[in-house]
């Protein structure tokens, strides 16, 4: 038995996990929501201030380049913090299986005893998995972790930058660049737009409500342009 546990665990490179795969998502909904939303904000307050398309131009565009990053950096901090978790639950797991196989063995097979199978089996069902895979089996059973499989800070940070970063573009574009008929009505209905999108698409990764999620975004983004436009009506 200990043979078998001693012997170092050989991890192909796979393709991402479902996990891996919906934080990368989650983070890039997340980033877009608040590019969209952060962006218009400054772009209301300062256009409600002033008419000059430089001024409001320049700080759209400042505040767009401020929350792509500033929203990355917070990934890559949180993510990074959870993969040190992960890891962390991964060596201790594997000192425990270690110096507790018994205990651990007993954790397996309670997780199928749990499910409905007698002791017995659930016993026969852990002995042949730990002796397969002790490591890989225990993380899976307790943590619902998948062995070298760990969330990538790097790809959370980068799908919410450009996510950020292509939010804001849709209420930049339409103040700076449509005409002045046109500019507040498509403002509006661009920033609106780009948030029922966001709200469908969490609903979608997160199994939720499509139709709860869109119209929590708008009512959001009402709320945020609303704010801010008066915030500069005040300036």
């Amino acid at each position: 038995m200990m043979k078998t546990l001693n012997q170092p665990t050989k991890i192909k490179k796979q393709k991402m996990t479902m996990s891996e795969r919906s934080n990368t998502l989650r983070a890039g909904v997340l980033g877009s929501n608040d590019g969209i939303l952060t962006v218009v904000g400054v772009l209301f307050s300062v256009a409600a201030a002033t008419t000059n398309q430089f001024t409001i131009f320049i700080a759209g565009l400042s505040d767009l380049l401020a929350c792509a990053f500033s929203m990355a950096s917070g990934e890559y901090a949180s993510v990074s913090s959870q993969r040190d978790t992960e890891k962390a639950v991964v060596a201790q797991e594997k000192e425990l299986i270690q110096t507790n196989y018994a205990d651990e063995l007993e954790t397996v097979a309670a997780y199928y005893q749990d499910r409905g199978v007698t002791h017995e089996t659930a016993l026969d069902i852990a002995r042949e998995l730990m002796q397969k895979d002790a490591l890989g089996t225990v993380i899976q059973i307790k943590y619902n972790l998948e062995l070298g499989h760990y969330m990538s800070p790097w790809s959370a940070a980068f799908s919410s930058l450009v996510a950020a970063a292509s939010g804001g573009i849709f209420p930049l574009f339409a103040m700076t660049f449509l005409p002045l008929s046109l500019k507040w009505p498509g403002t509006i209905t661009a920033v609106l737009l780009a948030v029922a999108l966001t709200g469908y698409l969490s609903a979608k990764f997160g199994d939720g409500s499509a139709k709860t999620a869109i119209i929590r975004n708008i009512i959001v983004g009402i709320i945020t342009m609303f704010i801010h436009y008066y915030v500069g009506q005040l300036l």
